[in-house]
């Protein structure tokens, strides 16, 4: 009974993400024309991987649904390495990075705008597109992790996973820098090259707390349910 709406569920978030994609890379802002383009942004990678994420999830339901009354093993060797994947991104991707990248970006909002979402971008992103860029991304993973049971990796490797993305994620920021001179993110501008480090440090610690919420949010609801 319950697979029917998740697949449903699945396929609704998939499309609302390609629709908040498509809007995005639609807009004709400045930023996007600059080394890095849309990439630069930890909210448009974060999209990215959210479509990925879910678009693995309707495959995965696709796949069960097919594979069911069917005795072939090729076919279900197929199916739990698509699971395995779905569950690894959700652990080491597609939760933490999502949580980050809202709470991140409504504390700095909240506190100064301008230093993370300077008023200037309101000229090209409606208000919408950007509750769907840094706010329904954590309604989404919440729903999907209580509706669907996720097997988290070792804590070891999954914490490795999560640190190999920040720190590839912060020196892709200070490469855009070093080629161009100007920081992604305003925020930067105002620190001091040692404030930076400790900032960048903070960054990484911050996520990886995520990845550890994750894991036993996802244990608690299914350990309870169990």
């Amino acid at each position: 009974m319950a697979l029917v709406p998740c697949q449903v569920l699945h396929a609704a978030i998939l499309l609302s993400y390609c629709s908040i994609l498509c809007n995005y890379k639609a807009i004709d802002m400045p930023a996007h024309q600059t080394y890095g383009g849309s990439w630069k942004f930890l909210t448009f990678i974060d999209l990215v991987i959210q479509a990925v994420f879910f678009g693995i999830c309707v495959l995965t339901d696709l796949s069960s649904l097919l594979t069911r009354g069917n005795d072939s093993q090729e076919q279900e060797r197929q199916l739990k390495k698509l699971i395995s994947l779905r569950d690894w991104m959700m652990a080491v991707l597609a939760f933490p990075v999502g949580v980050f990248v809202v709470t991140m970006f409504w504390s700095i909002y909240i506190y100064d705008r301008e230093l993370v979402y300077p008023k200037l971008l309101d000229n090209f992103i409606p208000a919408w597109l950007n509750h769907g860029m840094h706010t329904t991304v954590l309604p989404f993973v919440l729903i999907e992790m209580r509706t669907t049971h996720h097997q988290y990796p070792s804590r070891s490797c999954g914490l490795a996973a999560v640190c190999t993305f920040a720190v590839g994620y912060i020196l892709w920021v200070c490469w855009i820098h070093h080629v161009t001179g100007v920081w992604v993110y305003p925020l930067l501008e105002h620190l001091s090259p040692g404030v930076k480090i400790i900032f960048f440090a903070a960054v990484t610690i911050i996520i990886n707390v995520f990845y550890l919420v994750g894991e036993v949010l996802n244990n608690y609801i299914w350990d309870t349910q169990k």
